[in-house]
């Protein structure tokens, strides 16, 4: 179990790093389109679609690797009071409840849809420059395929804190900025106190 949650921690890590550069690529587009509109008084044709498919594609893809580091958003008011071991079999019971029906109706659906695109080579109707949009929703399963791989891992996670009464230790990415700061505030007061 260890193995595979190591695993899928490291693909959606690698995922979510390499589709972050999408954000590099969206803002340099958007440089653009501002610099040829306002500049040059010739905005483009393509901007709004490409801008939109880059979003989609970070939006989409993040989703995995947001999971395997516990960024998504989470009420855990009552749920952080509780004992490791039954948080592991509340997760336990959601993943199967709530998360799987979801992301596996994701890769499913989202594959016929994507397939469906591909045949009819689609392009987009938003816009008069007609972007093929067929690659972009092929997306949508890759992100429900590496939901499924995370999901699985934190089904695991689930078990082996059960078992264990500790949950497994996170691949750390990023720490939040309020942890850095709570951390650098103690470490200066405790020099003040020395």
């Amino acid at each position: 179990m260890r193995s595979f949650i190591k695993f899928a921690d490291q693909l959606s890590t690698s995922m979510g790093k390499a589709f972050s550069w999408c954000i590099v690529i969206l803002m340099g587009g958007t440089c653009y389109e501002v610099v040829m509109a306002y500049a040059f008084n010739a905005p483009t044709l393509w901007n709004f679609d490409f801008s939109l498919q880059m979003y989609g594609a970070i939006f989409m893809m993040a989703g995995a690797y947001t999971l395997s580091t516990e960024a998504h958003v989470r009420g855990d008011v009552i749920y952080r009071l509780f004992k490791p071991r039954t948080q592991g079999w509340i997760d336990l019971i959601l993943y199967f409840v709530f998360f799987f029906p979801g992301v596996l109706a994701l890769a499913f659906y989202g594959y016929e849809y994507a397939s469906m695109a591909w045949k009819i080579k689609e392009t987009s109707w938003n816009s008069p420059a007609q972007i093929q949009i067929y690659m972009a929703k092929s997306l949508i399963p890759l992100s429900g395929l590496l939901l499924i791989i995370q999901g699985i891992s934190e089904v695991f996670r689930s078990i082996i804190c059960i078992q264990t009464g500790h949950w497994p230790a996170r691949m750390v990415v990023a720490e939040e900025t309020e942890k850095i700061l709570m951390r650098t505030t103690q470490d200066e007061d405790q020099k003040d106190v020395i």
